[in-house]
């Protein structure tokens, strides 16, 4: 299958509970179009839109989703909700709070009841939950999956450059030049 078939079927939701979320998915919906994963992002929240994101979780695979990233912050319902109406893996992505700097989103996301899984990444782990999805999406893709290993050598490579430059420079002045 290549990339291009895959896209026509396996596209990423990105949701989120208000648009001030969109702040801590945009590294997903960045790393999905780095991947040429089409993506599709919606505000649909948990409290004050019930219906429309019923109706969006319980239509997702219809509609040709494969995987739905869902943010959320406070008490961070919205992955958890869209879970129970689907079978489609759900990634939750934490959103920090005001009032506990995103562990009470992150609890919320974690602490799903037996049968109902969410997969969670950390809080504001945009682009580990993109990542994620890509990696979900890969498993049947090899143009993916080339795609991905591509990227975890990108990162190897700078770090090892990281590393030299500071055996090079020194502590301090690599400090300096950050």
């Amino acid at each position: 299958m290549s990339l291009t078939e895959a896209n026509t079927f396996k596209q990423v939701a990105v949701v989120m509970g208000s648009d001030s979320d969109l702040k801590t998915l945009k590294p997903a919906v960045a790393i999905l179009d780095q991947f040429g994963i089409s993506n599709e992002v919606r505000i649909l929240s948990a409290h004050r839109t019930p219906k429309e994101m019923m109706d969006f979780a319980q239509m997702a695979e219809s509609n040709g989703f494969g995987v739905i990233i869902a943010g959320a912050g406070g008490a961070a319902h919205l992955p958890g909700m869209i879970a129970s109406l689907t079978t489609l893996p759900v990634i939750g992505v934490p959103v920090k709070s005001k009032a506990l700097s995103g562990i009470d989103s992150m609890y919320s996301i974690l602490q799903m009841p037996s049968g109902i899984p969410v997969a969670t990444v950390a809080i504001e782990g945009g682009l580990n939950a993109g990542l994620l999805a890509t990696q979900i999406l890969a498993i049947n893709n090899t143009e993916l999956k080339n795609k991905l290993n591509a990227y975890r050598c990108e990162l190897h490579d700078l770090v090892v450059k990281k590393d030299h430059t500071l055996k090079e420079i020194g502590a301090i002045t690599y400090l300096e030049k950050m």
